[in-house]
C-alpha cells in the first residue's frame, strides 16, 4: 500500500468478497490524511487491509486501532497551552464551585430529608464507568511517562522535572486531571439523591482537592506527577469497583479494603514526596515554593488520619464486633 497525491491505494487487490458492492477500494491512512509523511507509508500497509476486510475478527481489529489512534491525536495535536491559560485566568471559580458543591449538600439532604430516595442505578452504572475508563486511561497514560522518567533519569528528576507538565502525552493529562477535579463532585449528587450515608471524609476531600489542584498547576510546582499519577491509578481501581456494585455485582468486601488501603498508602507517598520536594528545595533542585508545600503536606497528613479513621472504623471495628458476636 501506498500514499499518493490523490488518496492511498493497495498495491494488490485484497482478499476475494472483502469488499461491500459499491464500496470503496480501501480508507485513507489516518496518519497519511493527517500528513505526517514518515509514518503515512507504514501505517497505510497496517491499516489498509484491515479495513478492507468486513469479517468479525478484522472489525475489531479495526475499531481497537482507531480508538488507540484517535487518542494519540488528542495526545499530539490538542493545543493543552490555550486550555491552560484559560484555567488560570478562570481558577478563582474553583472558590465559586466549592462553595456551590457546599451548599447543595446540606440543602440537598435538607429537601431529601421527607423525599423518597431515588434508585439512578442505570445513570449511576455510566457515571462510574465513565470516571473509570477516563482514569485508567489517564493512569496508564501518565503511569508510562512516570516510569520512563524513573528508569532513565531516577528518583530526584521524577519528583523534580517539570516535563511532566509540557511533554507531548503527559501535559494533555495533567491538564485533564485538574479539569476533572470539577465534574468529580457530581459524585456527592448521587450520595444525596439516593439518600445514603455521606462522610465528612468525602465532600472534605472533593473540596480540597479541587481547590489545590487548580491553584497548583498554575506553578507547575515538583512531585505534580506522582501526586497525579496515583490519583489516577487509586481512581482507576476505586470508580472500577463503584461500577460494578452500581450494575448488581456482588464484590468481595475484601476488594473495599483493598481500595481504602492503596488511598492510605496514596497519602502516605504524597506525605514522603512533599518532604522530597521540600529537601530538595533547600538546594535549587526542585521547582515550588513554602506556601504549596505546606498547603500539600497539610491536606495529605489530614487525609492519610481520615482515611486511617475511616480504615478502622469500616472494617477493624466491625471485625471485632463480628468475633465478639459469636
Amino acid at each position: 500500500a501506498s500514499f499518493g497525491e490523490k488518496g492511498c491505494h493497495l498495491a494488490s487487490p485484497p482478499p476475494s468478497g472483502s469488499i461491500p458492492p459499491g464500496g470503496p477500494p480501501c480508507y485513507c491512512c489516518l496518519a497519511a490524511f493527517l500528513k505526517m509523511e514518515s509514518n503515512a507509508a507504514s501505517c497505510a500497509s497496517t491499516l489498509s487491509g484491515l479495513l478492507c476486510l468486513q469479517d468479525e475478527k478484522s472489525i475489531r481489529k479495526t475499531l481497537k486501532m482507531t480508538m488507540i489512534t484517535f487518542i494519540e491525536i488528542v495526545n499530539r495535536w490538542m493545543d493543552v497551552s490555550t486550555f491552560y491559560q484559560q484555567l488560570i485566568k478562570r481558577r478563582k471559580k474553583s472558590f465559586l464551585f466549592s462553595a456551590l458543591y457546599a451548599a447543595f449538600i446540606f440543602g440537598g439532604r435538607h429537601l431529601m430529608n421527607k423525599r423518597a430516595k431515588f434508585e439512578l442505578r442505570k445513570p449511576l452504572v455510566l457515571w462510574s464507568l465513565t470516571l473509570a475508563v477516563f482514569s485508567i486511561f489517564g493512569a496508564l497514560r501518565t503511569g508510562a511517562y512516570m516510569v520512563y522518567i524513573l528508569m532513565t533519569k531516577g528518583l530526584k528528576q521524577s519528583v523534580c522535572d517539570q516535563s511532566f507538565y509540557n511533554g507531548p502525552v503527559s501535559k494533555f493529562w495533567a491538564y485533564a486531571f485538574v479539569l476533572s477535579k470539577a465534574p468529580e463532585l457530581g459524585d456527592t449528587i448521587f450520595i444525596i439523591l439516593r439518600k445514603q450515608k455521606l462522610i465528612f471524609l468525602h465532600w472534605y476531600h472533593h473540596i480540597t482537592v479541587l481547590l489545590y489542584s487548580w491553584y497548583s498547576y498554575k506553578d507547575m510546582v515538583a512531585g505534580g506527577g506522582w501526586f497525579m499519577t496515583m490519583n489516577y491509578s487509586v481512581h482507576a481501581v476505586m470508580y472500577s469497583y463503584y461500577a460494578l456494585r452500581a450494575a448488581g455485582f456482588r464484590v468481595s468486601r475484601k476488594f473495599a479494603m483493598f481500595i481504602t488501603l492503596s488511598q492510605i498508602t496514596q497519602m502516605l507517598m504524597g506525605c514522603v514526596v512533599n518532604y522530597l520536594v521540600f529537601y530538595w528545595m533547600q538546594h535549587d533542585q526542585c521547582h515550588s515554593h513554602f506556601q504549596n508545600i505546606f498547603w500539600s503536606s497539610l491536606m495529605y497528613l489530614s487525609y492519610l488520619v481520615l482515611f486511617c479513621h475511616f480504615f478502622f472504623e469500616a472494617y477493624i471495628g466491625k471485625m471485632r464486633k463480628t468475633t465478639k458476636a459469636e
